[in-house]
């Protein structure tokens, strides 16, 4: 997915995102509107029977009055009892007195905590208490703010997300631009030294110093490449991984310092591996740079890979002796421009990370890392057979 492909993806996200919470902000206010709105209309018919009895010596407006008003709370759960806490009616619960009274106790214990009772004089000498607990609508309204502020937040969050990813696939984009840009400047005067090396055939230079110039050409060239592949999906190749572990590791002990002892453990037998060998080659030159610098230029590097049959992978430990890296910048040191160097740009790690979880689909990590005694990076790959 390009550039333009993930923008499209995001603001495409964002407008669904925003509509379905707006919506279910309009739904929740329409069911509290409507709801509202059907007790007002029942409060106006208790009031228009009670001014028709008011003005009329009918009993039976009285008696329509009451039963209006009885039939107008169908959503409050009302219990009345003695003054013996029996009880004596119960209405708009969940259980019935006649047939399931021990759980109309319990729920009865549950709803006396939520108001204080009404007291109901009966004759001179007796009173009973009715107790009401909370409507439904009532019981939404009081996590609606609760409901609100979530939906906020959510909004917030993904108007956050929007913003994070955008910035991101800009960067992206700009670190990519810039790696084929180097990649196209340096092809040009690296055309012009293969033209001269062979000039430098045809005058009889010292084929030694032919050599090691073409070393460098060749060198030149393998970096064109890997700049030229950022940014761009690369081809994967089913390879050996012990033998491109093995000549990234020659290639890389014979250009470091003496002062590196370099220590290699592989396996005897082949491992096949889809890799971009050259991609490849740059992650552990990128992890093996980090370390020596780690070592201030002296100490002892091991590579080992190691074949994990069970879970089909392989895993390739970096470990060197160096100053260590503290647990809370385990994760800190692969993000793009984090050095602890006076110099550098800060990007070795966090290409090689890259190249390792977007392009291979594995796994780059620090194992462990323990300041003053040393680090250990993994690079975890699926097997081609698995």
């Amino acid at each position: 997915m390009n550039f333009v492909d993930q923008r499209n993806f995001s603001t495409t996200f964002i407008i669904i995102a925003v509509l379905a919470i707006l919506g279910l902000i309009l739904w929740s206010t329409t069911l509290f509107y409507n709801r509202l709105k059907t007790d007002e209309r029942s409060k106006m018919e208790i009031f228009a029977q009670s001014m028709k009895s008011l003005n009329s010596s009918d009993e039976n407006d009285y008696l329509n009055l009451n039963l209006l008003i009885t039939d107008s709370n169908s959503t409050i759960p009302i219990i009345v009892t003695d003054e013996d806490d029996n009880i004596t009616l119960n209405k708009n619960t969940p259980y019935s007195l006649e047939q399931e009274p021990e759980k109309l106790r319990s729920f009865f214990n549950d709803i006396r905590q939520d108001n204080m009772p009404i007291e109901i004089a009966i004759g001179q000498t007796q009173k009973q208490y009715m107790y009401y607990g909370s409507s439904p609508v009532l019981k939404k309204l009081r996590f609606y703010p609760v409901v609100v502020i979530l939906i906020i937040l959510l909004l917030i969050g993904v108007v956050f997300f929007f913003f994070t990813t955008t910035k991101v696939s800009e960067q992206n984009k700009l670190w990519a631009g810039m790696a084929k840009e180097t990649a196209h400047q340096i092809g040009t005067p690296l055309s012009s030294l293969v033209g001269w090396s062979e000039i430098l055939k045809m005058e009889n230079v010292s084929p030694e110093y032919i050599i090691e110039i073409n070393k460098d050409i060749s060198r030149l060239k393998m970096i064109t490449e890997r700049f030229s592949k950022i940014g761009s999906v690369p081809d994967l190749e089913k390879m050996d991984i012990v033998t491109e572990t093995r000549l990234a590791y020659e290639y890389l002990k014979s250009r470091s310092s003496k002062l590196i002892n370099f220590n290699l453990d592989l396996p005897q037998h082949e491992i096949p591996v889809y890799i971009n060998d050259q991609l490849f080659g740059w992650t552990i030159e990128n992890i093996v740079k980090n370390a020596i610098d780690a070592m201030r230029g002296r100490g002892d590097l091991h590579i080992e890979l190691i074949d994990d049959i069970k879970h089909k992978q392989i895993h390739i430990n970096i470990t060197d002796n160096g100053r260590g890296i503290p647990k809370s910048k385990f994760s800190k040191i692969f993000e793009p421009g984090y050095t602890s160097k006076k110099r550098g740009w800060g990007l070795g790690l966090s290409l090689a990370k890259r190249i390792i979880m977007e392009y291979h689909l594995g796994r780059l990590r620090v194992l462990k890392s323990e300041i003053g005694k040393g680090t250990t990076f993994q690079i975890s790959l699926r097997k081609a057979d698995a």
